[in-house]
C-alpha cells in the first residue's frame, strides 16, 4: 500500500438558489446556465411562476373582459367561422357559443399545463439536435431546464396584458393568445381586415419570444457544450421551420 495519504475527493460546489438562476436569466443568463450545466437543474419555480402569473391573466380576462366576449372576439377574426354559426338556429347558436366560452374558460386555465407539456416536447427535439447533430453532450433534464429559464421573458407579456386591461385595454379588442403589445401585430388590424397569414407572421416577431430564443440557444449550448452558433442553428432553426408552419395554416384556413 502507498505510504500517501488518501486525498479527500474535492466537494462540489453548492449551486445558485432557484431565485438566483430566475434574476441572473435577465441579469446575467451565462451564470444561469453554467449552474444548470453544473447539475442544478431543477426548474419548479419558473413552472410556478407561469402559474402564478398566467392565473393572475386568466382571472382579470374573467372579471374585466368575460369569456363570451373572447368567443365574440375570435368570430369577428373569422368571418368564415362566423358566417357557419350564423345558419345554426338562434337557440342552438347561443348553446354552442356558451360552450365555446367555457371551452375557452378552461383551456386557458389550463394554459400552464401545455406550457409544460411544450417544454417536455421542446426539450427532447432540441437534445436530439444539439446531440446529433452538433455533437453535444447535453441531458434532457439539464435542456428541460434551460427551456423553462429561457421562457422566463414570457412572463412580462402576461404581466403587461394583466396592467393592460386594469389600464382599461378594450374588452373588444382582447385576445388571450395575444395580452399585450410586444409584436406588431398586436397593432395591426385584425383578420379580415388584415390577412390572417401576415397578421400570424407579425405576431410571431414578438420582443419577450426573440428574447426567449436567443436565451434558449445559449444555454442550449452552454449545457451541450457546443459553439453557440450549433446553439442558435438548432433554436432559431427549429423556430422558422414552425413558423412557416404556422403561418402556412393561417393561410390555408383564412
Amino acid at each position: 500500500m502507498s505510504d500517501q495519504e488518501v486525498q479527500p475527493a474535492a466537494e462540489l460546489k453548492p449551486g445558485l438558489s432557484q431565485w438566483q438562476r430566475v434574476s441572473n436569466t435577465f441579469m446575467a443568463p451565462s451564470k444561469t446556465f453554467e449552474d444548470i450545466k453544473n447539475g442544478h437543474a431543477s426548474w419548479w419555480l419558473p413552472f410556478l411562476l407561469f402559474v402564478i402569473v398566467g392565473t393572475g391573466l386568466w382571472t382579470t380576462v374573467t372579471y374585466k373582459v368575460t369569456w363570451p366576449t373572447i368567443v365574440d372576439n375570435g368570430l369577428r377574426m373569422s368571418p368564415k367561422q362566423a358566417e357557419r354559426l350564423d345558419q345554426v338556429p338562434a337557440d342552438q347558436r347561443e348553446v354552442q357559443k356558451k360552450y365555446s366560452a367555457i371551452g375557452q374558460k378552461y383551456f386557458w386555465l389550463l394554459a400552464p399545463a401545455f406550457v409544460l407539456l411544450m417544454n417536455v416536447i421542446a426539450a427532447g427535439v432540441l437534445l436530439g439536435t444539439i446531440n446529433f447533430g452538433f455533437g453535444g453532450k447535453a441531458k434532457f433534464g439539464q435542456v428541460l431546464a434551460v427551456s423553462w429559464y429561457a421562457g422566463l421573458p414570457g412572463l412580462i407579456k402576461l404581466l403587461i396584458g394583466v396592467l393592460g386591461l386594469f389600464a382599461g385595454v378594450a374588452a373588444e379588442s382582447f385576445l388571450p393568445g395575444n395580452p399585450a403589445g410586444t409584436n406588431i401585430g398586436y397593432y395591426m388590424a385584425p383578420p379580415p381586415e388584415t390577412s390572417m397569414a401576415l397578421w400570424s407572421l407579425m405576431t410571431m416577431l414578438d420582443i419577450t419570444v426573440i428574447w426567449s430564443l436567443v436565451l434558449s440557444a445559449k444555454g442550449l449550448a452552454k449545457v451541450a457544450g457546443t459553439k453557440p452558433s450549433a446553439g442558435y442553428t438548432a433554436v432559431f432553426g427549429w423556430w422558422i421551420l414552425l413558423g412557416i408552419i404556422q403561418v402556412g395554416i393561417a393561410a390555408a384556413f383564412s
